[in-house]
């Protein structure tokens, strides 16, 4: 299965577009996001990819009432889960949160094949034991080349994918 793996989208409707795009001509199966998302105009681009979404609240989520609302109404695409996503994909447990701190508790525990965070806005892939960390860097393309990462489960294979910086803001 291959997924999208990507954090700090920060209200970044353009990049977060351009994400969708390359998610949807790799026929990727789920998307992880790793938190702050920020506005809930940013759910509705994150339904519109019409496949799996399943998030974690970031330190900038002000208000989780209403994202959470909205995915239990509205975007019935996104899942939430508070504080840490559990997946498990035919034996392949993946663990997702926003905090690095947070990921490299639960990498310690060897209960995931593979730990995603975000929050610091860099790119990180590193193993724990048997345990494949990742941090996607951001989204936003605020401290540095915005991009997220693709994952197949069934290769473990990474790849990171930057998405171009845009001055057309339309």
């Amino acid at each position: 299965m291959i997924i999208a793996v990507m954090s700090d989208s920060h209200d970044n409707i353009w990049m977060l577009r351009n994400a969708l795009a390359i998610i949807k001509e790799k026929n990727a199966d789920m998307i992880i996001h790793c938190g702050d998302f920020i506005a809930p105009f940013m759910l509705k681009e994150l339904n519109k990819a019409d496949i799996s979404v399943h998030g974690v609240f970031g330190n900038n989520d002000g208000d989780q009432h209403l994202l959470t609302k909205f995915s239990l109404t509205s975007f019935t695409n996104i899942k939430f889960y508070s504080p840490i996503g559990h997946i498990n994909i035919n034996g392949f447990d993946i663990g997702f949160v926003h905090h690095n701190i947070t990921g490299e508790a639960l990498a310690a525990t060897n209960k995931y094949k593979l730990v995603c965070y975000g929050h610091s806005h860099t790119h990180i892939i590193k193993n724990t034991g048997q345990t494949i960390i990742l941090n996607p860097g951001e989204i936003m393309g605020k401290d540095g080349y915005p991009g997220f990462c693709f994952f197949d489960t069934d290769t473990s294979e990474i790849q990171r994918v930057e998405l171009k910086k845009s001055t057309n803001l339309g």
